[in-house]
């Protein structure tokens, strides 16, 4: 034993019950400490208890929100892909770091999914404990009665009359009192000790049971969305009046499906879109211009049953086989027919334009792969209501189609299409093509009206406006949201359950009551007293509610204030 450390001028190195690695030890002689090694166990039983410590589960919870912020901030894939495409061109440079760490798929990122399942296992690790515990608890007896009730922050006594004919007053009132606290929801035990009789209650168990409630729907909610995430899919589509929409992976504009979708196994049915309807407010009346109501009306048609009818409408979605259908916007899609010198058809399609303000002025792309002397690609503006902005550029003064017409210029060249590259219906490369009307150069943009046909540049062909009706010269389109998600019950029920049990967590108070009564000369001596477990500011009206009610039934009105 080496010498201490400290010059108190006694000597220390011969007490037999001074251990090696006491204090006073010199820290310089190493083989005199000991401490004992964890080993592997220990440092997992370790590992697990500060997963499943409370304090790990708010950091968890934390990171989780943080980690969440890109999904607000960046385009998301499964939501987005085009804004994913257009983040991508305004920034070539970063696009690459962004999408490397998995910012344009935050909730399917690695490091996502990471913080996901910890906070899943703390969770679990956290509420089995709990359960067992709380099990435990439900099936105890309420605590004794302490031996001096006066001592609690709660206590409340006062002096009883003895009935006439009662051979053991003080038990009378404890009955009483037992059957009082019953009554109320208290769990009650009986306690007679010492020349007193007393009774014990306790409530609040629900508590403790909405803390539990809560930690298992936030599982719940956890283990749904993962299981909803991988077998959910969404899927776009764009169906003009007249066409139909046929439930196969190979008929979307875009798909989205989960971890284990492979689109071989969806929904058999079709729906035919018959007609779009909208109202605006007239010109001169509050609110000019703005849609009243939205309705898209489909044929729908499932194997094994007869054909049906309904409506789509903004925020009323239906349900085919599963899948709820949304209707997310809506447009004009004129009827355009392209043919070449010798006046052969090469392009005849109603093509959507899509909306670029209020009043419907629409962009709409037309692409010629064939039958051109080039390749030549369209960028066209519809108007349904035609006005002239101060600068003589057009504009649209008025969503309805009242004066319609189209505007557009053409472009000749590559148009990507042959490179096998995946590109959008509704944007056009301009880059690298030679433009032909319109802009900087010295020819005017090709103008149409219904049944109207112009020619196209350089004697290639001409273009018309193809008119449906002579009331309704444009097709319309509506814009479609397909969506299956077998989780989204378990969701809302889950959700429900974690806010019911958040309420009961946060608004059951636990609390304890005692009632002691004792046989004295002048009466019998009754004691009240409550503790609350955590914050209760209600405590002192339920110990002064229950010494008045038990004070009237026993036969005294009202106990003054000053003997509570």
């Amino acid at each position: 034993m080496s010498p201490s450390r400290f010059n108190t001028g006694t000597d220390v190195t011969g007490d037999p019950l001074r251990p090696g690695d006491h204090a006073d030890t010199d820290v310089d002689d190493a083989t005199g400490i000991t401490q004992p090694a964890l080993g592997i166990t220990g440092w997992l039983r370790w590992a697990w208890r500060q997963l499943t410590s409370m304090r790990t589960a708010l950091i968890l919870l934390l990171f989780l929100a943080i980690a969440a912020v890109p999904g607000s901030l960046f385009p998301q894939r499964s939501a987005d892909p085009n804004g994913v495409i257009q983040w991508e061109r305004d920034n070539p440079d970063v696009f690459p770091l962004a999408d490397a760490v998995g910012l344009f798929d935050v909730y399917l990122s690695p490091w996502f999914s990471a913080i996901y399942l910890l906070l899943f296992t703390s969770l679990i690790g956290c509420v089995i404990p709990r359960a067992k515990h709380h099990y435990k608890a439900l099936r105890s007896r309420p605590p004794r009665t302490p031996a001096r009730l006066s001592r609690l922050s709660e206590y409340r006594e006062l002096t009883l009359p003895i009935g006439e004919g009662q051979t053991d007053p003080a038990s009378h009132a404890i009955d009483v009192a037992a059957a009082q606290l019953r009554r109320a929801g208290y769990r009650v035990e009986r306690y007679d000790a010492r020349g007193a009789a007393s009774v014990s209650a306790e409530r609040g168990y629900l508590r403790e049971t909405g803390n539990l409630i809560f930690h298992v729907a936030l599982v719940g909610v956890l283990v749904s969305v993962a299981i909803g995430g991988s077998f959910a899919y969404t899927g776009q589509r764009v169906v003009v009046e007249g066409t139909t929409f046929v439930n196969a992976l190979s008929d979307y504009s875009s798909f989205n499906p989960g971890r284990f979708v492979d689109g071989t196994g969806l929904a058999p049915y079709s729906l035919t879109l018959d007609d779009f309807q909208v109202s605006y407010r007239l010109p001169g009346t509050s609110g000019a211009g703005q849609a009243g109501d939205f309705s898209a009306d489909v044929t729908i048609r499932q194997p094994g049953q007869d054909d049906r009818a309904q409506s789509v409408i903004v925020n009323y979605p239906i349900t085919v086989g599963g899948d709820r259908i949304y209707l997310l916007g809506n447009g004009y899609a004129p009827t355009l027919t392209i043919r070449d010198a010798a006046g052969e058809v090469v392009y005849s399609e109603s093509q959507p334009f899509l909306p670029q303000d209020s009043n419907m002025t629409s962009l709409g792309i037309i692409k010629i792969p064939d039958g051109l002397p080039e390749q030549v690609g369209l960028v066209g503006f519809f108007y349904p209501t035609q006005g002239v902005l101060p600068s003589g550029a057009f504009t649209s003064v008025y969503p309805d189609v009242v004066n319609p017409v189209i505007t557009l210029n053409v472009f000749s060249g590559d148009l990507g299409i042959d490179d096998g590259t995946p590109r959008s219906v509704y944007t056009l490369e301009v880059d690298g093509l030679t433009q032909h009307t319109g802009g900087d150069t010295a020819a005017d943009s090709l103008e149409l009206t219904p049944g109207a046909t112009v020619d196209l540049p350089n004697g290639w062909g001409t273009i018309t406006w193809e008119e449906v009706t002579a009331e309704e010269p444009v097709k319309r389109f509506a814009s479609l949201q397909i969506q299956r998600d077998p989780s989204s019950g378990w969701v809302l029920a889950f959700s429900v359950l974690a806010t019911l049990g958040l309420f009961a967590g946060l608004f059951v108070p636990r609390r304890r009551l005692w009632v002691k009564a004792r046989t004295t000369s002048d009466g019998v001596h009754v004691e009240y007293a409550g503790l609350a477990r955590g914050e209760d500011p209600a405590l002192a009206r339920a110990v002064d509610e229950l010494a008045a009610r038990h004070a009237q039934t026993l036969g005294v009105d009202q106990p003054a204030k000053d003997t509570l």
